[in-house]
C-alpha cells in the first residue's frame, strides 16, 4: 500500500475523530448513509442468537463497506459500539427524556460497552477488531439525575448510554474496567498497528 493511500473515517463521531487526530492519523471524515437501527432489527431478526459482540462488529463492517464502495482506492474506516445491560441493548437517547430513561436503567448496575472497528478497500472488509469494557454506574438519585442532565446539555442526547466519559460523565461511575478507547467508542490500539502494517501511517 504507497503512501499516498487514503485513509476516511465513516464516522460523523466528535469522539472518534478526536482520537485519531490525536494520535496523528491524516484522515478525511464520510459519515457512513446506513440506517444504523434497521440494520440492527435485521441481524437480530436473521439471526436470534446473535450477541451484542457480534451486532457491533457487523455494524462496524457495514459502515467501512458502505463508504468503500464510494471511494474504492480509499482505507475506509468503520466503527460501532452498543452497550449491553443485562441483556438489553441501550441505543442513543435522543432527548432529555431518554437521557433520564437511560440514566435511570443504569444507575447502581453495571453495564458492558462492545466496540467494533473494521478496515475496508474496494468494498471488501480487510480486517475488524472488538473489545468490551465494563463499567459500573454510581445508585443516582431523582435530582441528581436532574442535575446531570441540565448541567451535560444536548451533547449526551446522541451518546450511548447519555455519558460522555471523557467529560462530566465520569462522575457517574464508581468503577470502570476497560481500555479507555474501547470505552470512547474504538479499540484504538489495534486499529493503528493495522494502519502501520498497511502503510497508511508510519510504522
Amino acid at each position: 500500500m504507497s503512501e499516498a493511500t487514503a485513509v476516511i473515517l465513516a464516522s460523523g463521531s466528535a469522539a472518534r475523530r478526536a482520537m485519531l487526530q490525536a494520535a496523528g492519523v491524516v484522515f478525511d471524515v464520510m459519515p457512513a448513509t446506513i440506517d444504523e437501527e434497521h440494520l440492527r432489527q435485521a441481524l437480530v431478526a436473521d439471526n436470534a442468537d446473535i450477541g451484542p459482540v457480534e451486532i457491533a462488529a457487523e455494524l462496524a463492517a457495514a459502515k467501512a463497506a458502505a463508504v468503500s464502495q464510494q471511494q474504492p482506492d480509499a482505507l475506509v474506516i468503520g466503527s460501532d459500539q452498543v452497550l449491553d445491560i443485562e441483556g438489553d441493548l441501550l441505543t442513543k437517547p435522543g432527548d432529555a427524556a431518554g437521557v433520564r430513561a437511560s440514566l435511570e436503567r443504569l444507575s447502581g448496575r453495571t453495564h458492558a460497552l462492545h466496540s467494533a472497528v473494521a478496515l475496508a478497500q474496494n468494498g471488501i472488509v480487510l480486517w475488524s477488531n472488538s473489545d468490551t469494557a465494563r463499567l459500573t454506574m454510581r445508585p443516582l438519585t431523582a435530582p441528581a439525575i436532574e442535575r446531570y442532565v441540565d448541567a451535560a446539555g444536548d451533547g449526551v442526547h446522541q451518546c450511548v448510554g447519555a455519558y460522555q466519559i471523557e467529560g462530566l460523565g465520569i462522575q457517574l461511575f464508581d468503577r470502570i474496567e476497560g481500555d479507555h478507547f474501547t470505552i470512547l467508542g474504538m479499540p484504538l490500539l489495534p486499529l493503528l498497528a493495522q494502519l502501520r502494517t498497511r502503510g497508511a501511517i508510519a510504522a
